[in-house]
């Protein structure tokens, strides 16, 4: 196993990290595209966010030596996994992070999702949102919570990295 995706994950992590810092940044530029700025590095974030995860899910999907170009999401590599018979103890415990509403990992997958939908086509949710999500398709923000905003990509980044740190050493124990 080469571990191209163990550095994939670290790699856009990092560049997570990066564009999380660059969106903090543009908060105190005073130039003519200042929000322009911001909302680039919005989305950038929640991309390299996206990005980090569905890295990992081909980590994932590496370690237990299946196909990783035809992996479309944690549906997919649950059921490649299972039909090799292989029972992956992280895969339960990433199907709660994406199952629940209320969850960080929901709430940061929905926003990216919602980066590729305008808001005239988004049909109204009975769940809770994310501040993420709701900036994300805003026509002309106003920035008024662009402070909760980063505070939610930080949290999300800290339980990103934390719940990959985890679980890599839950797979190296097996």
């Amino acid at each position: 196993m080469s571990g191209i995706y163990l550095a994939r994950t670290n790699q856009k992590l990092n560049f997570s990290r990066i564009h999380l810092e660059c969106l903090k940044s543009a908060q105190t530029d005073s130039s003519w595209n200042k929000h322009a700025k911001i909302e680039s590095f919005n989305e950038s974030v929640l991309f390299h966010l996206a990005a980090t995860y569905d890295a990992f899910l081909r980590e994932i999907a590496e370690y237990y030596r299946v196909d990783t170009e035809q992996l479309s999401g944690y549906r997919s590599l649950a059921a490649n996994i299972e039909a090799i018979g292989v029972e992956g103890p992280e895969l339960k415990r990433l199907s709660m992070l994406e199952a629940d509403a209320d969850n960080w990992l929901h709430k940061l997958l929905s926003a990216y999702e919602a980066c590729w939908h305008g808001a005239d086509n988004l049909q109204p949710k009975a769940t809770a949102s994310s501040v993420s999500e709701i900036h994300v398709v805003q026509i002309n923000p106003d920035h008024a919570e662009d402070a909760q905003l980063i505070e939610e990509y930080e949290q999300w980044f800290s339980e990103l990295s934390g719940l990959i740190a985890s679980l890599r050493e839950s797979m190296q124990e097996w």
